[in-house]
């Protein structure tokens, strides 16, 4: 999971909710001091949330974007049903096009951005949306995400925690992850004030189902970059942007996807599979000049 550097909002951002004909969804939304260049709508991966982009408010917003990132339905605070259709990856991705709907309501060009994976998220969006005519967004950002499953390793621990979901609580879960993590021997980095207890909260807010069906989609997600390469060509820029080192995928497989899709490939350095909250101003920085 991703683990935002700070939880203070920035002058320039609120927590709010937004409207879609798809539900509400919770959202940080940040906004430019001067003119509206764009909106960018940012969606988060398994497990995380739209704090997991907190760092990025502020500089994205000080280029002049209009950036909103949202808890996923099932994720923290948006919440959703218990029902495993409302997880699988198409109905994430149709959430994704009626949220791309109201922000473009707002007017200007949106441009889109998936984490690890919201961004297999996303590529669902694209995919259906060029089914039914002209896409809506101006450009795609992928983050830190793959062609298709994860790596091995990390399928095999995403793998104990589907075999738990039907008998332990996500507490309870926590609570052994906690110990698991405080016996491997692995220094731990220093958080800042109030971000244990976030990440605690956020955990146990996930719905259960949400995060059984996700899970299962991360450990056997086709490869559609090849039908993804054929929408995007000559009508949607891409950017395949990861870190130095990436457990979920291999950083020479995102490589990889990203020459398959004819993208702009950036590296963060000093980042690994959050750029986002590791590194987030060389990342933003990479963001807004490739919208601009």
């Amino acid at each position: 999971m991703s683990t935002p550097p700070f939880l203070d909002l920035p002058r320039c951002a609120r927590a709010e909710r937004v409207p879609t004909a798809r539900g509400e969804f919770a959202a940080l939304r940040a906004e430019p001091d001067g003119p509206v260049r764009g909106s960018a709508l940012l969606m988060p991966g398994f497990t995380g949330s739209k704090e997991d982009f907190i760092a990025l408010l502020a500089p994205l917003a000080a280029a002049g974007y209009r950036v909103t990132a949202v808890d996923q339905r099932g994720q923290y605070e948006t919440g959703g049903p218990d029902d495993e259709a409302a997880y699988e990856v198409s109905a994430l991705g149709a959430d994704v096009r009626a949220l791309t709907e109201a922000l473009a309501a707002e007017g200007g060009p949106v441009h889109l951005l998936g984490h690890s994976f919201g961004g297999q998220v996303v590529r669902e969006a694209v995919l259906a949306a060029a089914e039914e005519g002209p896409l809506p967004w101006r450009s795609l950002t992928l983050m830190a995400t793959g062609p298709g499953a994860i790596d091995p390793a990390e399928a095999a621990r995403t793998r104990m925690l589907l075999d738990v979901l039907p008998v332990m609580g996500l507490e309870e879960i926590w609570q052994v992850m906690r110990q698991m993590d405080e016996s491997s021997g692995s220094p731990k980095p220093a958080l800042a004030p109030g971000v244990a207890e976030f990440l605690h909260r956020r955990w146990v807010a996930n719905v259960p189902r949400s995060l059984a069906v996700t899970g299962a989609h991360l450990v056997a997600a086709p490869d559609r970059v090849d039908e993804l390469a054929a929408v995007t060509a000559g009508t949607l820029p891409v950017l395949v942007v990861s870190g130095e080192q990436d457990y979920a995928w291999p950083v020479p497989e995102q490589g990889a996807m990203a020459r398959r899709l004819g993208a702009r490939r950036v590296v963060v350095a000093g980042a690994a599979h959050s750029p986002n909250a590791e590194r987030p101003a060389t990342t933003a920085e990479a963001l807004a000049a490739f919208w601009a």
